[in-house]
């Protein structure tokens, strides 16, 4: 028997197992860091999707792929941890508008640097050509419709 720690063999690693792994690194990578405590990968994906101006949780939601309940309670923790803030619409007090504190500005900022350092790094370790190369077809990917 395996353990589920264990790297299948080349043959047997298919491209989820491997984004798998790639997001691994990257999550160990912020979990071994202080200044990261209590901060997820999918917190800064949230984050991010804020634009400077606001956004109502509604359109985050759909911004994120998300549910409209699912991304609340992820605004709700992300208030708690001061990262974001929310507004009532004057005029519609259901609508809550979602805006970045200037603590989730600095964390979001201080995440992108930490996140290109790391892309540097790999760079670093399979050449920059063919990062370059894995960095742009990885960003037709995302970005393709449906």
């Amino acid at each position: 028997m395996t353990s589920v720690k264990e790297v299948p063999p080349s043959g047997d690693r298919h491209v989820a197992l491997l984004m798998g792994l790639v997001l691994g690194q990257l999550q160990r990578t912020f979990a071994e860091d202080e200044e990261w405590t209590g901060v997820r990968q999918s917190h800064l994906r949230v984050i991010s999707l804020v634009p400077a101006g606001g956004i109502s949780v509604t359109d985050l939601a759909r911004r994120a792929g998300m549910t409209k309940q699912g991304c609340g309670q992820f605004v709700t923790k992300l208030v708690a941890q001061g990262l974001l803030r929310t507004q009532a619409e004057p005029e519609d007090r259901r609508v809550r508008w979602v805006r970045r504190t200037d603590l989730g500005q600095r964390t979001l900022g201080a995440a992108t640097t930490r996140i290109l350092e790391i892309e540097d790094a790999w760079a670093g370790s399979v050449g920059r050509a063919r990062y370059a190369t894995f960095r742009s077809v990885l960003e037709e990917l995302a970005i393709r419709p449906g």
